[in-house]
């Protein structure tokens, strides 16, 4: 349990010193680094992390529909349905230019206006990774290119009403587009 200030809310006291840190990994997507900690308790442990620069995930809609790509995911060793997202790689200055840029590349969709829902971190008991959720709407089609690693990727374009069943199936699983959808509907629901 967390502790709490009177407000109710998450207090911002740290309960667990870094003692030392050391990279255990690195290449081009990701870092990871193993931490040497001190719990308020006494306990001493260690904390593996993984630190990611920040990506974007667009929630693509226009006219009732909603585009979403599949690929294949390999820790998982499954193709998987989720709302198209992805990172650079490299610090970010300007979250809306990245988004866009994620949805040329895996849609090949520009769109008329990008709205800004919020940002969520992404599994963070194991890594530092902030997510940038964007609704783009006025979608026009323009040039797609694809990653590499994007060589096998599907895009599909389904009304709303199949993607909120493909929700509760299980047919879609993953987090991310499950939480951006719920940020959408709050979003939605306080527009009037």
């Amino acid at each position: 349990m967390h502790p709490v200030d009177r407000s109710g809310g998450p207090s911002s006291g740290r309960t667990i010193t870094t003692l030392a840190s050391r990279e255990v990994y690195r290449n081009h997507w990701l870092r990871v680094r193993e931490d040497e900690i001190l719990r308020s308790n006494g306990e001493k442990g260690i904390y593996g992390v993984v630190e990611k620069e920040d990506c974007a995930i667009i929630l693509p809609i226009d006219n009732g529909r909603i585009w979403l790509v599949e690929q294949f995911r390999y820790t998982i060793q499954e193709r998987a349905l989720e709302l198209p997202q992805g990172g650079w790689e490299k610090k970010i200055e300007n979250a809306e230019e990245l988004a866009r840029g994620e949805l040329r590349e895996e849609l090949g969709l520009d769109a008329a206006q990008m709205t800004k829902l919020g940002t969520l971190w992404i599994a963070y008991g194991f890594t530092r990774q902030r997510e940038h959720v964007f609704l783009a709407t006025g979608l026009t089609p323009t040039e797609k290119n694809p990653d590499a690693e994007e060589h096998d990727l599907v895009v599909r374009s389904v009304p709303i009403a199949e993607f909120e069943r493909m929700m509760l199936d299980g047919t879609i699983r993953d987090d991310c587009t499950l939480a951006a959808w719920g940020l959408y509907l709050l979003w939605k629901a306080r527009q009037g």
